[in-house]
């Protein structure tokens, strides 16, 4: 369930045909990059520069980082890469975030487990965040986009019933998230000066006020 994309990390050797001992549900959502660019497109008048914020150990950021080149342009967007090894590099990396506007964080554990300190972070540089769960959003970040990580683990039980009961796990394919969200939390907007667009309001699946 913590793996974002669990074929770039070699756990499976497919999504279709794991292969092995190890099957689930993953993470994986690259696609929703250029989504995530839009929305901070809406959010922020005359964006032009977007932070990405990535673990570098992570093999899986690359299919990420493709994406969000391949839809910045279009956008108008310039993108600026900031990598970080561990939690203690978290303070300079955002320091080295100078003139971007807003900020995308890529998927991963490192930045889940530290989330109220990303957020924290973020708040005090002033800058609008999309992040990938809504985790982030209940901790006080403005805008999630992504999996429902709940609906998730709830649909990994019927994983767990099929093998305790036999099925070999090299059997059973890597499902990917089926149910997406949109979480804005409306206090962080009026924090950071921002106007959240009535459409964007009425396209999220829930605003935190």
């Amino acid at each position: 369930m913590a793996s974002i994309d669990p074929v770039a990390a070699k756990v499976v050797t497919s999504l279709a045909r794991p292969g092995g001992n190890i099957t689930g549900f993953a993470g994986i959502h690259a696609d929703l990059m250029g989504k995530r660019l839009e929305l901070l497109k809406e959010l922020v008048p005359g964006l032009s520069r977007v932070a990405v914020l990535a673990h570098a150990m992570n093999p899986g950021n690359m299919e990420y980082l493709r994406q969000a080149r391949l839809a910045a342009p279009a956008l108008g967007l310039q993108l600026q890469l900031v990598t970080v090894h561990a939690a203690s590099e978290f303070e300079r990396a955002f320091g080295e975030m100078q003139g971007a506007a807003a900020l995308i964080q890529l998927d991963d554990v490192v930045f889940t487990s530290h989330r109220r300190r990303v957020v924290e972070l973020a708040a005090n540089k002033r800058l609008p965040v999309v992040y990938g769960f809504r985790e982030f959003v209940d901790a006080g970040g403005l805008v999630a986009y992504g999996a429902d990580l709940p609906d998730q683990y709830r649909r990994a039980a019927t994983y767990v019933d099929k093998i305790l009961r036999g099925a070999h796990p090299a059997d059973l394919p890597v499902q990917q998230p089926t149910k997406l969200e949109l979480v804005i939390n409306l206090k962080t907007a009026k924090a950071l000066g921002l106007d959240v667009p009535p459409t964007l309001l009425a396209r999220a699946d829930e605003v935190i006020e």
